[in-house]
């Protein structure tokens, strides 16, 4: 039976009627109240579905940070098509394949980007209609003109609650990135979710720092912060500049902002954090990734206890497990401290941990982090093979290993995929960089299995030294004595000046291993070697 449900657009109608003239949408260049950017969708909406766009439509968007982009996805929803957004940063081949997949009947596409249009026409007969933000081509519509066309309230479409409204594209750490179908009903779940457990207490006098790209993880932020009328404070620079965010914190008293640890790394550790006045931060929330202990008490000293920790992907919409800022402590001995873990279980969101065959496992023992709850994707858009591996024994599986504690707090030990077997002993690399980030001189660090003909596989540490750091291979390997048994000791350290990483600001473990297996290949790596 399907249950009608309201449409998510209808957030953005919602928030327009409350507060019209308050901000929704600032700029460098001028501030957008929700009233206009409400007449604008409105305008869009009513353009595109005179041109023949319908529900279950897939629109797909490659733009650069910017309003356009942020009114995107509420016309596609109030149309009840499913937004397709990418990350700008993806190579035309990528957005090809995207749009391809994804069968997107129409594209929106920023300035500079129209080869990206081509590419993903030849790509794909589905895409028929072109809309551009910038100076439209022959055959494609201008974004501001249709914009500006019209006044009247567009009425949404009806959705049921498991209408498709986004097409949440994994990052594709193995093979293509897979199609998470995000629903209307559980999109509904997920913005309370995070204002119950990320964000309490936020309202239309709150503003949120857009410094990650909307079209993912910052773009389930805004809709979050859309929801109770809080505006969006949007750099001018499209690359991490620590003193301009700096700067909009003080200007705009900035409380909430949604980040990965690597930026949070980034922003505190830039001497700006301390020639602005940052006190009207409530939640520094990051995810993507666990964050390095060191560099916790590093954002707490520097930010005090704002710091909000959710640990989700794509496929659950963020919402598997929460560390708020009452959990986070400097002093690793603090009563509250929880050294090491991602949290508890979100609000109606349920963990276990599973093995390989299917059974439920105890506090305490490592395996497969699986959830259930209303947060759950409805699956992957026409992949029934991925489909039937994730959704096994009636829990989704995240493909992460970790363990529970007594009380229910997750502990990850890192991808399964990450793991490696050195002399028939299981080896996690996340406690390895964990422990090698304790040493002052290491700025980063990725930690790998590579292929041994002794040991099957063994550890090499990639580190990246701080400024001024001259920590040899020794120094490094001798640092882990007393803090990990010998077998997870890595057998090699090589230095690299950056380790690559996605348009997300997360280290991609794949990048590095392909550049690691080159060298490996070429030549024998005898820094730091260990019998």
């Amino acid at each position: 039976m399907l249950t009608t449900v309201m449409n998510l657009g209808n957030l953005l109608t919602q928030v327009a009627r409350r507060h019209p003239e308050e901000p929704g949408f600032i700029t460098p260049a001028k501030t957008h109240t929700w009233a206009e950017i409400n007449r604008r969708v409105d305008a869009v909406c009513t353009a595109l579905r005179e041109r023949g766009v319908k529900k279950g439509d897939k629109i797909l968007v490659h733009s650069r940070n910017n309003l356009p982009l942020f009114e995107s996805a509420y016309v596609a929803f109030k149309l009840g098509a499913v937004w397709v957004p990418t990350n700008f940063r993806v190579a035309p081949p990528e957005a090809a394949y995207l749009g391809k997949s994804s069968g997107a009947r129409v594209m929106i596409y920023d300035y500079g980007f129209e080869h990206y249009v081509d590419v993903v026409r030849d790509a794909s007969a589905a895409l028929e209609m072109v809309v551009a933000l910038g100076e439209p081509r022959n055959g494609e519509l201008g974004y501001e003109e249709l914009a500006s066309a019209g006044t009247a309230p567009f009425e949404s479409e009806e959705v049921d609650r498991d209408d498709p409204l986004w097409f949440f594209y994994t990052s594709g750490t193995t093979g293509y990135p897979k199609a998470g179908t995000l629903t209307h009903g559980q999109m509904a779940f997920v913005v309370t979710n995070h204002l119950a457990d990320l964000m309490p207490g936020i309202d239309y006098r709150s503003r949120s720092l857009v410094v990650a790209p909307l079209s993912h993880g910052a773009g389930i932020h805004a809709i979050v912060n859309t929801a109770r009328g809080a505006a969006s404070v949007l750099p001018g620079s499209e690359k991490m500049d620590p003193e301009e965010i700096w700067t909009l914190v003080e200007k705009h008293r900035v409380d909430n902002m949604f980040t990965v640890p690597t930026i949070v790394k980034m922003l505190t550790e830039h001497d700006a954090v301390d020639r602005y006045d940052h006190s009207s931060l409530k939640f520094v929330i990051y995810a993507g990734a666990p964050m390095y202990r060191t560099d916790q008490k590093q954002a707490l000293r520097k930010l005090g206890r704002v710091l909000v920790q959710y640990y989700g992907l794509g496929e659950v919409t963020g919402n598997i497990t929460v560390l708020p800022p009452s959990m986070h402590e400097e002093d690793d001995e603090a009563p509250n401290c929880r050294v090491g873990t991602c949290g508890y279980p979100r609000t109606g969101i349920e963990l276990a941990i599973f093995d390989d065959d299917g059974k439920r496992l105890q506090a305490h023992e490592t395996g497969e982090i699986c959830v259930r709850g209303p947060a759950v994707m409805l699956g992957y858009d026409n992949n029934p093979e991925a489909n039937a591996k994730a959704f096994k024994h009636g829990w989704f599986h995240t493909g992460d290993l970790g363990h529970l504690d007594r009380e229910g707090f997750l502990y990850i030990t890192g991808r399964s995929s990450d793991m490696y077997i050195s002399g028939g002993s299981n080896v996690y690399p996340r406690e390895v960089e964990e422990a090698l980030l304790t040493h002052e001189g290491v700025h980063e660090v990725a930690v790998l299995g590579m292929p041994d003909p002794k040991w099957g596989e063994l550890g090499v540490a990639v580190i990246v030294r701080k400024p001024e750091s001259e920590v040899t291979p020794d120094e490094l390997i001798q640092h882990l004595d007393g803090k990990l048994a010998r077998y997870k000791w890595p057998r090699h350290v090589v230095f690299w000046d950056a380790l690559p990483k996605s348009a997300y600001g997360k280290i991609t473990k794949k990048d590095v291993l392909a550049q690691l297996a080159q060298e490996w290949e070429t030549r024998c790596i005898d820094h730091g070697a260990r019998a």
